[in-house]
């Protein structure tokens, strides 16, 4: 069995081109051979490998079964990066559906891809690439998303993960895509995040995930869900550190105020996040929504108040649901929720606790038909006397017009549809909070 610095040293080699930006040299043979990071002797961290020199990337290290791509495999898997197979985009950049027959790669089964292209303009770059294979490289469990391979060929770098055929839980809580989520999804979809956190937190070198939200959680053909976008996890603090001093990175309504005022990070602040999306999933209300009234926007400061009250809660959960969920359900999760909240990281659950909390809720079905609930059309919580906003706000709620330049696509294809996570909807925004040089950490 190798040593952890020998391991080291081969993830260096592995990954040392890509450390210097560069990559894609060795012979064709080379570049399609598998990744195989080590086995045994405990996960390697992003600091294990912060002093890689720029090697190429074909060195066969032991234990998992990632594939190293070429561009030109990933263009005809995609048919060209077609805009027909466009999924969506995020900071990183856009993602496209493929699909791999057999024989591209000796040992990959035939099956569809989502491909992960590097947008140089996007706000995410080389480092959070980077992060997603050392992470996902290995990592391994059932509520992760499975990484395939990636590209690292010249300025190119490009994922490839399995195929989700449901997309995200972010499209059928706000946009209704197919349909409306009926109350049992929603929870096994909570239940199954839920694990997916209490996997990263509870390893023996703890992950902190950083960027959970509902765009970031993916759905199989069964709704199981599965964390996806691992660019801005962290290794958790060890021995006796108490947080990570890390840059403020995230997105604006789902991050812990300790971590915005301080950038001290914690397993906590997932914690936190994770009680946004419960609550997003409750409401179907997102996290932050300029189109609402003031007082309603932070979803956080309108809803929290009312989840220990079951009469507020029915007030408030989500009414495309037509009642139809288990109000004990319902409640107990709205305490879940309310915990996690909390503004005090020391009294927030652990995210194995939150699991404890949640699983047996999947058991109380309160009549509650289990049928899919078909697509509804508007609908509102309350009926007041019609009021003429003010100019401000009538100006503030204007949608502005995408101003935003086209640019060529790296690697060159055709132009792809925009929308993507904001297709249909207000766009989420991505965040880097700025503190001061002092509070700063890479």
């Amino acid at each position: 069995m190798r040593t952890r610095e020998e391991k080291a040293s081969a993830w260096r080699s592995l990954l040392g081109g890509c450390f210097g930006g560069g990559g894609g040299g060795g012979s064709k043979g080379d570049r399609q051979r598998k990744v195989r990071p080590g086995g045994g002797g405990g996960r390697l961290s992003f600091t294990d490998l912060s002093g890689a020199a720029d090697q190429d990337l074909s060195v066969s290290l032991v234990g998992s079964n990632l594939h190293v791509f070429r561009v030109a495999e990933l263009k005809d898997a995609t048919r060209g990066f077609d805009s027909g197979n466009f999924l969506g985009e995020g900071g990183f950049g856009p993602v496209y559906k493929g699909f791999v027959g057999d024989g591209v790669k000796k040992g990959l089964k035939p099956q569809a891809i989502a491909v992960k292209l590097w947008d140089p303009e996007g706000a995410q770059g080389h480092k959070e690439w980077l992060a997603e294979v050392i992470f996902l490289g290995q990592l391994r469990h059932p509520n992760l998303v499975k990484l395939v391979g990636y590209c690292c060929e010249d300025e190119h770098r490009l994922l490839v993960y399995e195929y989700m055929e449901h997309g995200s839980l972010e499209n059928h809580l706000f946009k209704q895509i197919p349909a409306v989520l009926p109350w049992s999804t929603r929870l096994n979809i909570a239940v199954g995040a839920a694990k997916g956190l209490a996997f990263l937190h509870d390893a023996e070198k703890p992950v902190i995930y950083r960027d959970f939200k509902a765009s970031n959680i993916l759905l199989d053909s069964d709704y199981k869900a599965k964390l996806s976008d691992f660019g801005l996890a962290k290794d958790g603090p060890e021995g006796d550190d108490t947080h990570v001093s890390t840059r403020v990175m995230g997105t604006h309504g789902y991050a812990a105020p300790e971590y915005i005022m301080t950038g001290h990070l914690t397993a906590k602040s997932d914690v936190y996040s994770f009680g946004v999306v419960l609550l997003e999933i409750l409401t179907g209300r997102r996290s932050v929504d300029k189109t609402r009234p003031s007082r309603e926007q932070n979803l956080v400061d309108f809803a929290r108040p009312c989840l220990k009250d079951p009469l507020k809660l029915a007030q408030i959960m989500d009414p495309a649901m037509e009642g139809q969920y288990s109000a004990r359900a319902a409640q107990s999760a709205a305490l879940v929720a309310y915990r996690c909240l909390s503004s005090s990281p020391k009294n927030r659950p652990d995210m194995s606790a939150v699991v404890e909390a949640l699983e047996p809720l999947l058991g109380l079905k309160d009549d509650v038909p289990l049928g899919p609930v078909g697509p509804v059309g508007p609908l509102v919580l309350f009926v007041a006397a019609p009021e003429a906003a003010p100019a401000e706000e009538r100006k503030e709620r204007t949608p502005r017009k995408d101003v935003r330049r086209r640019r060529p696509m790296s690697p060159k294809a055709s132009p792809r549809k925009r929308g993507g996570a904001g297709a249909g909807g207000q766009k989420e925004e991505f965040w880097v909070w700025h503190l001061p040089a002092e509070q700063k950490a890479a």
